[in-house]
């Protein structure tokens, strides 16, 4: 994600470089007609993650709080990378799938819309 400082001949340390974070790369995670987390979860996975792994060990610690998590079909999850649909190969790494640092991927569950239909 870039950024334009205000102003002119800023140089500040980048304090987020990828190399930071001890191998791991940040990843931004939002789920869709869920407002119950108003904004995608940021959080720290190595690139040799599964995106199987994600899917079944990350996502229900960040999101099983939700009672629509329980009726969740990860089959039938439909997949964004940044704004872009795609289908992630379950047994690559994140790398593989194409996330990189910083990368942001967007789930929506079809039939789960939020608690009694609200989006949140």
């Amino acid at each position: 994600m870039s950024v334009i400082a205000l102003n002119e001949g800023y140089h500040g340390e980048i304090k987020d470089r990828e190399e930071n974070f001890h191998g791991n790369r940040l990843l931004f995670i939002g789920w869709e007609d869920h407002l119950m987390f108003c904004a995608p979860h940021c959080i720290a996975v190595p690139p040799s993650l599964t995106f199987a792994a994600l899917v079944g060990e990350v996502l229900p610690g960040i999101y099983s709080a939700h009672p629509d998590w329980e009726n969740v079909k990860p089959d039938e999850i439909e997949w964004f990378r940044s704004n872009e649909r795609f289908t992630p190969v379950l047994d690559r790494t994140l790398e593989e799938n194409g996330l990189r640092h910083k990368g942001l991927i967007r789930f929506r569950t079809p039939g789960l819309t939020g608690i009694g239909g609200s989006c949140s």
